[in-house]
């Protein structure tokens, strides 16, 4: 295949690693400078070109966008995937990971451990945002920091309030979160390519540091992964649409707990601590990618009218608990089940002999009208307004109204 690596970088350690692997398969490689591209657009011919000249075809890229050139970065990607070149990393899931705050807002909302997190703004939201994650010591975060710089441990409440007033005072939009202390100075780093953890190194920070990235200082040691952090690490790169990342994550008391899911992980660390060919996993797993490409349905697939993919939940209480997935009779109804998530399991094509327990969720193809139908009524309650919250309008009108 041939393989553009798309860097500002040319002689950093990741970089001569990945063009190195790929000429030792055979495959013809070049390092294309992110900043020296030009975006071409007319109708139906989307272009590059590079050094200004067009470029010639590539049947793959891999970009290695910094964080300061992120969004020119992430159009030159999302070029080459209009032009229908495989990119290992998509411009969508770089901006979703590039931003703390949006990457923890999806993560959370499909259970991925993350420790207790706030957003807040407003000067007097600060003090009761500190203490819903469990008060001082808080660790604070620029969004969009990279390799632990801008993120600060505040040891009091005085502290912290004092640190997220001049850093807002500076226009830095910042994250308050829950200190892991059972993880203080440590945590792991899992390099995900595709559906696996290929090398993962345990980070401690020395000293009185309690950042544990090794820009900072902190010494790697190679670690074995549990399926459940394993699983966790992919799970958090595949929802956030990465196939290649390094995932970091805490060691808490109930779990695996996402810090940051990277979209240009370094090799250096984790090659040089685990002794493992990284680079070559990453060049492997492009060129099956190149040979047999997953398809986005999200942008390809093309369906009957009608029909569509969407997930159906089954909570506690339900019918569909104890039953077998053909005792459903989905498949009666034109509905065919995908796959089947269980807390942090997936399981594909699942067979119809399978019981369904509270709590699955079914990924399905078929009508959308039949799967309609078999969403719950919502459990939780809407928030009840007080009184003295409601319009005078609001309040005349009577209670048929939405908060």
């Amino acid at each position: 295949m041939k393989l553009g690596i798309l860097s500002c970088g040319p002689k950093s350690y990741s970089t001569k690693r990945l063009r190195e692997a790929a000429a030792a398969r055979g495959h013809t490689v070049k390092v294309l400078n992110t900043l020296k591209f030009a975006i071409d657009l007319q109708q139906g011919v989307p272009d590059l070109y590079y050094r200004q000249q067009v470029l010639s075809e590539y049947d793959a890229v891999l970009p290695r966008i910094g964080a300061s050139i992120t969004y020119y970065g992430t159009a030159v990607v999302r070029q080459f995937q209009e032009m229908d070149v495989f990119c290992a990393n998509t411009a969508h899931g770089i901006i979703n990971s590039r931003d703390k705050l949006r990457s923890l807002q999806i993560l959370s909302r499909h259970h991925i451990g993350i420790p207790r997190t706030t957003f807040v703004r407003d000067k007097k939201d600060v003090l009761p945002a500190i203490e819903r994650v469990g008060g001082a010591p808080v660790v604070i975060k620029l969004i969009e920091g990279t390799q632990g710089i801008g993120v600060l441990l505040a040891e009091s409440v005085n502290a912290a309030e004092s640190i997220i007033e001049l850093l807002q005072s500076q226009k830095q939009n910042v994250l308050i979160q829950k200190f892991v202390a059972e993880s203080k100075g440590k945590d792991i780093r899992a390099f995900v390519v595709g559906d696996r953890v290929v090398a993962a190194m345990r980070r401690v920070a020395q000293g009185q540091e309690f950042r544990s990235n090794v820009h900072r200082g902190g010494v790697a040691e190679a670690v074995e992964l549990s399926d459940e952090y394993a699983q966790t690490a992919v799970r958090a790169a595949q929802i956030l649409g990465l196939r290649v990342a390094g995932v970091d994550m805490l060691e808490g008391k109930t779990g695996p707990q996402i810090m940051e899911v990277n979209s240009s992980p370094g090799l250096e660390g984790i090659e040089t601590c685990t002794g493992l060919d990284v680079a070559g996993a990453v060049i492997d797993y492009i060129a099956a990618q190149v040979d047999f490409p997953e398809i986005d349905v999200r942008q390809r697939l093309t369906v009957s009218k009608g029909y569509g993919v969407s997930e159906i939940y089954i909570p506690d209480g339900s019918n569909f608990v104890g039953m077998t997935i053909a005792d459903t009779q989905l498949r009666e109804q034109d509905i065919n089940v995908l796959t089947l998530y269980r807390g942090a399991k997936s399981i594909p094509n699942p067979k119809a002999t399978r019981e369904l327990e509270a709590n699955d969720k079914l990924l399905c193809f078929g009508k959308l009208e039949s799967m309609r139908e078999m969403i719950p009524a919502r459990t939780r309650q809407r928030r009840q307004p007080k009184i003295a919250d409601l319009p005078v309008e609001v309040l005349e009108r009577g209670p048929d109204v939405e908060d």
